[in-house]
């Protein structure tokens, strides 16, 4: 095969021409964001009649990425945070007149933080909000229309999370002194009124996840091990606090990327009209629905007929017959269907990226290593086209959390690497989420431990298979990926020939320190049993021993660092003081700081900035094809 055509940088990281297709109650529009002036915004369209696909958004800043459908078809909500500060507001956009501005639901001062967006009933949603302390979220019932918030319940401080049934029963996550979680009652007067269920959650990064109170208010569904390694589905009773399966998957974790990604689909799908529970998301190298409702089934196998990828966005109409489906896919991703259940026939609505030839892009295939200490790595590797597949120059692509996972689909970064001939190993090393809770155990204490000698290993693996030219291995990650692209160059200062960090953390003390309010009440189960508390002079002194700053002085490998000025998890200062101190010790480092971004980069134009820095930073090193 020949090799494909150089595709320019802005081809993958330019907006795509539409995507995040959902459809409305009523089953007659649907939404998507696609770009208005260079920036994604929400549009609508009608699905019958002529063509008035119009935009309902006007975000030429930072664009929109996250939109909620109403039961009233006149209200459609989104999301906005104030230049990547996570301090998210909630809009109103009138759909009846296109030219009202929209309406900011949460009009609070900076610092405030709207979270946990949920429908309540006819014109009610329920909302998290800090206004009253940055660390402790309240409870809120906001009428969509007239912009009102209610108070619901006061949080005392040790509330992780609320529960509201349908008829208005108040529930509340509280965190013990010995680290569990109680499930309680609560009275909006007294507090805690009974003990419904304890749990154990000191093994789990982030809690108990998913939520989701059961239709008739007597249960919830959630995310459970129900005494084994992988997660499933549980209904808890909320009278007996009894646990019983409603799902589970024999290998297969629940897919639970969307609490920390909340753009991702949630696990659990359920029915648009009633809210029952019909099916369940589980995730090994490919994604796995299970269907628990006999029409869901019947539609879910028709859906999985459109195309060889995973099913992802997933909407129907109130009836359960109109169905709007998008799907993952390695090399022809977001392809998006509409599904007539009562015909059974379906069309394609668009192809996010039509621009993007699918024979020019590189397959990913799932592959499995071993680590030295005999631990299974889940891993993908990308391979370029055209290209024999002999002792290239690779990029070891780190994913962040650590708490989180790589999975099979596009992604822009990676077929960037492969279309310039490097090949991509991604690895999911110990502490990754969705290979059972002792895989992710396997992190406790090992931060520049164990967790760097996976990734080791799996540059070991590419040189013995013959992938991978030892002299030509860089390595690039964001978040935890940017601490472990930084570990690399100072705890194995041999073993790359280039490394990019961005938004990576350099001083672990430091950067628990400066950690957002918002994030406190979770710490003790995720950074302070994983890493360590920086109160503790013991613990503090292991982790500046596993933290790069305090080895910055041997840095000798090419480095370029790239930071969000606006960042609130990972602050300014962390990449500051390391870029200072390796520059001190004659280290060869690239610095930038995106002034308008946060944690997570969102803007076109910066990342195709960076991108293009960071093609040209790996050519330079590497010796990949410009």
């Amino acid at each position: 095969m020949p090799l494909p055509p150089l595709i320019a940088v802005e081809e993958f990281f330019r907006p795509p021409e539409r995507t995040r297709a959902t459809i409305s109650p009523d089953g007659t529009r649907i939404a998507y964001l696609a770009p208005w002036k260079d920036h994604l915004n929400v549009w609508t369209e009608n699905l019958d009649g002529p063509p008035d696909a119009r935009p309902v958004t006007a975000d030429a800043h930072r664009g929109v990425h996250t939109y909620h459908w109403t039961d009233d078809p006149r209200w459609l909500l989104y999301e906005q945070d104030g230049e990547g500060d996570e301090n998210w507001h909630l809009y109103r956009v009138d759909l009846d007149d296109p030219e009202a501005p929209a309406v900011d639901l949460t009009p609070f001062p900076p610092g405030v933080r709207a979270a946990g967006y949920e429908p309540a009933g006819p014109g009610r949603a329920i909302l998290r909000l800090n206004s009253r302390d940055p660390a402790e979220f309240d409870l809120y019932e906001l009428d969509i229309a007239t912009a009102q918030l209610t108070p619901l319940a006061r949080n005392d401080g040790r509330i992780d999370d609320w529960i509201r049934s349908g008829t208005g029963e108040l529930y509340a996550l509280v965190r013990t002194e010995s680290g569990t979680r109680l499930l309680t009652g609560w009275d909006t007067e007294h507090g805690p009124t009974r003990t419904i269920k304890e749990f154990d959650t000191s093994e789990l990064p982030y809690g108990i996840y998913p939520v989701q109170v059961t239709p008739d208010g007597t249960g919830v569904w959630i995310g459970s091990h129900l005494g084994g390694d992988l997660t499933g589905v549980a209904r808890l009773d909320l009278t007996s606090g009894t646990q019983t399966q409603a799902d589970r998957h024999p290998r297969l974790d629940l897919d639970t990327r969307a609490q920390v990604f909340p753009t991702l689909p949630p696990p659990l799908v359920l029915d648009r009209r009633t809210g029952e529970l019909i099916g369940a998301r589980y995730l090994g190298d490919r994604q796995n629905i299970n269907a628990v409702d006999p029409h869901f089934a019947d539609v879910l196998k028709r859906l999985n007929a459109l195309s060889d990828g995973d099913l992802s966005t997933l909407s129907s109409d109130e009836s359960g017959q109109l169905w709007v489906a998008a799907f993952t896919h390695d090399r022809d991703p977001g392809r998006t269907y509409l599904y007539d259940h009562r015909t059974g026939l379906s069309r394609l609505l668009f192809r996010p990226y039509p621009h993007l030839a699918p024979d020019a892009l590189a397959p990913m295939r799932p592959v499995t290593l071993t680590s030295r200490d005999g631990l299974t790595l889940p891993s993908y590797l990308t391979l370029p086209v055209g290209v024999e597949p002999v002792r290239l120059p690779m990029v070891l692509l780190v994913h962040g959390g650590p708490w989180a996972r790589d999975s099979w689909g596009y992604h822009p970064v990676v077929q960037l690497l492969a279309n310039r001939g490097y090949a991509v190993l991604q690895v999911n090393f110990r502490g990754s989420t969705g290979y059972g809770k002792a895989f992710t155990q396997a992190a406790v204490g090992e931060f520049a431990g164990r967790m760097h000698d996976d990734l080791v290993d799996a540059v070991d693996w590419a040189v013995r298979e013959g992938y991978a030219d030892p002299a030509r291995v860089g390595v690039l990650g964001a978040s935890y990926g940017g601490y472990a692209a930084l570990v690399g160059v100072t705890f194995t200062p041999d073993l790359f020939a280039a490394a990019v960090d961005l938004v990576g953390v350099s001083d672990l003390p430091g950067f628990l320190r400066s950690l957002p309010d918002f994030t406190r009440p979770s710490l003790a189960h995720n950074w302070f049993r994983f890493v360590g508390d920086p109160d503790d002079p013991e613990q503090e002194a292991d982790m500046r021993a596993r933290s790069p700053l305090t080895r910055a002085n041997r840095i000798r490998t090419p480095l370029m660092v790239a930071q969000g000025a606006n960042d609130p998890r990972v602050v300014r200062d962390q990449s500051d003081r390391l870029v200072e101190a390796a520059r001190s010790h004659g280290a060869d480092v690239d610095y930038r700081v995106m002034d308008d971004e946060g944690h997570s980069f969102v803007t076109p134009r910066n990342n195709c900035d960076l991108y293009r820095d960071i093609d040209r930073f790996f050519a330079e090193h590497l010796g990949g094809r410009r």
